[in-house]
């Protein structure tokens, strides 16, 4: 397997990818806002990140994850993050989520966070055991919602 840099060029393989794997929505594994999964609503997502990378291997991808800073720079939010699920256990979270690190941090941006549902203990976990702490509980559109973060050079 290999990663790479993601482009909107991606849109429609990755959308393919998605489907075949009979997931909804790349949003589902962090609880983040839903969005198309369409060619064009996945060309959007990764044309609005400033910081994406695609994990392919030789029948296309198996993982993708997007984030982009804050205006000031001080953080950057991770829009999403999936996995196949064949290719769960293999180690493709971890290599997309040092990616993603190790750009940030290029940028001297040092903290990554996202939004998780409060009442999804498994998502919770998820984050938890990949190095994330909760930050903050806040109340939103999408119901109650734990922030957790992350040092990037954690990652």
């Amino acid at each position: 397997m290999r990663v790479r840099p993601a482009s909107p060029a991606d849109a429609e393989p990755l959308r393919t990818a998605v489907s075949r794997a009979r997931e909804a929505t790349v949003f589902d594994d962090i609880a983040g806002p839903l969005f198309d999964v369409s060619a064009a609503g996945v060309r959007e997502a990764a044309a609005g990140a400033d910081c994406r990378f695609l994990m392919e291997d030789e029948d296309g991808p198996v993982g993708v994850a997007l984030a982009h800073p804050d205006p000031d720079g001080a953080e950057a939010e991770l829009l999403a993050l999936w996995v196949h699920p064949e290719h769960a256990g293999e180690g493709v979270t971890e290599e997309l989520l040092s990616r993603v690190g190790s750009s940030l941090a290029e940028r001297d941006i040092r903290t990554l966070r996202t939004a998780v549902p409060a009442d999804e203990p498994s998502v919770r976990e998820f984050y938890r055991s990949h190095g994330f702490s909760k930050r903050e509980v806040r109340r939103g559109p999408e119901g109650t919602e734990a922030i957790v973060v992350i040092d990037v050079d954690a990652l």
